[in-house]
């Protein structure tokens, strides 16, 4: 399969998808950061000074994820009817984990907006955190489950067999 995204003469362009038929689309993108076991209690007791950290880190995925067209230069603007932000706390690995899911009827699928929305929520908890610990780490950032489209479903098999 060949790239979407370029003409025959290798210009970048974005993908007309005005005669594909609409579709419920769903996706959903987990990423995870890694902190100091001080950093993370205080998360989970609300003490870190600048406030409710994974409160506004929901909101930044959430507005994040609504603004992927401006951030990713050929992503169509796409009318989500769903975001949502979750947060799982690991504490044996001082790791919060992010999972953003997004979704809409429309004509192209919302892969990147889950994955966008999942690292601003990433980034916005390092920014709330970074007076505690400088060396924290993010990663593991992946589309888990997309659903939808000429495509139709895809399993990230490779990260659910590597986390469970």
């Amino acid at each position: 399969m060949g790239f979407t995204h370029f003409d025959e003469q290798g210009n970048a362009w974005m993908v007309d998808v005005g005669e594909k038929a609409d579709t419920v689309r769903e996706a959903t993108a987990k990423g995870s950061i890694f902190m100091s076991r001080e950093c993370l209690e205080m998360v989970m007791a609300g003490t870190m000074k600048k406030g409710d950290v994974l409160g506004v880190a929901r909101v930044a995925g959430i507005m994040g994820a609504k603004r992927t067209s401006e951030l990713i230069p050929l992503c169509h603007i796409l009318n989500l009817t769903k975001l949502t932000i979750d947060f799982t706390v690991r504490e044996e690995t001082n790791e919060i984990e992010a999972a953003c899911t997004a979704k809409l009827t429309g004509k192209t699928g919302v892969e990147m907006e889950a994955l966008t929305g999942v690292s601003v929520a990433l980034l916005t908890i390092y920014d709330m955190c970074k007076a505690v610990d400088k060396s924290m780490e993010i990663g593991k950032i992946h589309l888990e489950h997309k659903s939808g489209g000429k495509s139709g479903e895809f399993i990230n098999e490779r990260f659910l067999r590597e986390n469970h």
